[in-house]
């Protein structure tokens, strides 16, 4: 095992995990940011007002994108549990 086989597993490993995480953080940004502008137009400063929008929002996302972030774990976990014989030797 290589130098090179170590940087490749661990693009690879930051590219599968930008790829699962990236959406749900998206959709937190921007309903996090539209909060914060309704916030601040209407001059109410609750913290949960931000909190349970976000949550539900993730939750919303999770359910219409987690079967692709699920696919995609399990091919790339395939992928890596399939190369163990190429790397080792």
């Amino acid at each position: 095992m290589n130098s090179q086989t170590v940087l490749t597993l661990g693009q690879d490993s930051l590219e599968v995990m930008l790829m699962i995480a990236g959406p749900l953080l998206l959709v937190a940004l921007i309903v996090g940011l539209l909060i914060s502008i309704l916030q601040a137009a209407t001059q109410i400063n609750e913290m949960t007002l931000s909190f349970i929008p976000k949550v539900l929002a993730i939750f919303g996302t999770l359910l219409l994108l987690g079967p692709w972030m699920l696919s995609t774990l399990v091919d790339y976990t395939t992928r890596l549990i399939s190369s163990i014989p190429n790397v080792i030797g």
